[in-house]
């Protein structure tokens, strides 16, 4: 009796950091519920319940013993999609019998200590080119290329640095398009850049929280009220702040 109610915590203990990781990761609510029914099924607990929100997962597990329920609390959350596609991996691994419960829980503990995501300088210069490109499709000169390029890489610079400092994504966020803001006019006023909005539309982009407005919409679509509503509010949030950033600038210059 001991060893099955260790071994139910043990399979529970499985879903939820399979669970956890997804959703830090910027899974949808629904994948990561689907995801968690489906691997504690595998390992024998066909009754399971679990609901997701942005900052937290229960989980309960029904059988022969009273039902058993835990709480894990998510308290970051990311876009690293590499992450959830190997979530993924491993879950249909367990469905398919590959791995036991003592491997997947060890494989799963290396991946939420395993850094995937790209060097510093690497994110700064891909977002950099994506901001002169975002630039061009919005019907901008190519002589404006470079400036937006450049408005852009440094604003997610000051993105990523002000936000190992600022816990809250907002400030973060609020002074990224500040100096995009700032640094858009001024290369406008000594005559490097011709369309000042077309630079800073383009530069802004990368700072867009485009995954979280569509797992929000994705997740309204599944009926998860809760979490689509949440998301949808942390997105409306996010343009908020750069919308300030940018305004601030535009107002005293």
């Amino acid at each position: 009796m001991e060893n099955e109610k260790t071994l139910t915590y043990e399979i529970m203990e499985v879903c939820l950091l399979a669970g956890k990781i997804m959703l830090q990761s910027g899974g949808e609510t629904y994948r990561v519920e689907d995801t968690m029914m489906r691997m504690a099924a595998a390992f024998g607990i066909e009754n399971s319940h679990s609901y997701v929100t942005p900052t937290g997962i229960i989980f309960s597990a029904e059988g022969a013993e009273p039902t058993k329920t835990k709480l894990i609390r998510i308290s970051t959350r990311s876009t690293d999609l590499k992450k959830v596609a190997m979530v993924n991996s491993i879950s249909r691994r367990i469905t398919s019998g590959e791995l036991n419960l003592e491997s997947a829980l060890t494989l799963l503990k290396e991946l939420d200590a395993l850094n995937v995501t790209f060097p510093f300088m690497v994110q700064v210069a891909a977002a950099s080119i994506a901001s002169g490109c975002f630039m061009i499709m919005f019907m901008g000169e190519w002589i404006d290329f470079i400036p937006a390029m450049v408005t852009g890489g440094v604003g997610y610079f000051g993105f990523l640095y002000f936000h190992r400092y600022i816990s809250v994504k907002f400030f973060s966020e609020f002074l990224a398009s500040f100096i995009i803001g700032l640094l858009s006019f001024f290369l406008v006023k000594i005559g490097a850049g011709q369309q000042l909005d077309k630079i800073i539309i383009g530069s802004v982009m990368t700072l867009v929280p485009g995954l979280l407005v569509t797992n929000a919409v994705r997740d309204l679509m599944a009926g998860h009220l809760v979490s689509g509503l949440s998301k949808g509010a942390e997105a409306l949030l996010t343009a908020f702040a750069i919308g300030s950033g940018i305004a601030v600038v535009l107002s005293f210059l």
